[in-house]
């Protein structure tokens, strides 16, 4: 089976903005979920905003902290595991780890406003390109919604 790479570049919203509303769509799938941040400090405030970001949703999830990993649909961490036996990966904040393991779907969330995210995912396309053993989507953020680019 071939891993499917979706990239997101996000140019309206941040990441704390637009990666719920992904996330829901991700869960819908019926899939469990790791979201990868790049440190400790971004996985437990990605932690807390999940649980504030809206007071009329709710997207289950938890990190090593909260033990049980098993059992979590959605799982945040900083670290390359995947104990909740996750299908879809999300990277975040240039959180790095090679997709073709143990996913279904890879979506790498990027700030396009950010010179250095945004040529960090280009390599990152390329990479992945090259390696000829993923299909590969991206995605952009304009004032209507996502844009497929390619």
């Amino acid at each position: 089976m071939t891993t499917e790479v979706r990239f997101y570049h996000l140019q309206r919203q941040s990441t704390e903005q637009a990666l719920p509303a992904l996330v829901n769509k991700a869960l819908q799938t019926g899939k469990r979920i790791i979201i990868q941040t790049a440190d400790a400090k971004a996985a437990s405030a990605l932690n807390d905003h999940l649980w504030t970001y809206d007071a009329s949703s709710f997207l289950p999830h938890g990190t090593a902290k909260d033990g049980n990993a098993e059992y979590q649909p959605i799982f945040i961490t900083h670290n390359n595991d995947n104990p909740n036996g996750a299908k879809i990966l999300i990277l975040t904040g240039g959180a790095d780890r090679d997709p073709k393991t143990d996913y279904d779907l890879c979506c790498e969330i990027f700030d396009g406003n950010n010179e250095t995210a945004l040529s960090t995912a280009r390599a990152k396309w390329k990479a992945y390109k090259e390696a000829n053993s993923l299909t590969l989507t991206y995605w952009q953020q304009t004032e209507n919604g996502w844009e497929k680019k390619a």
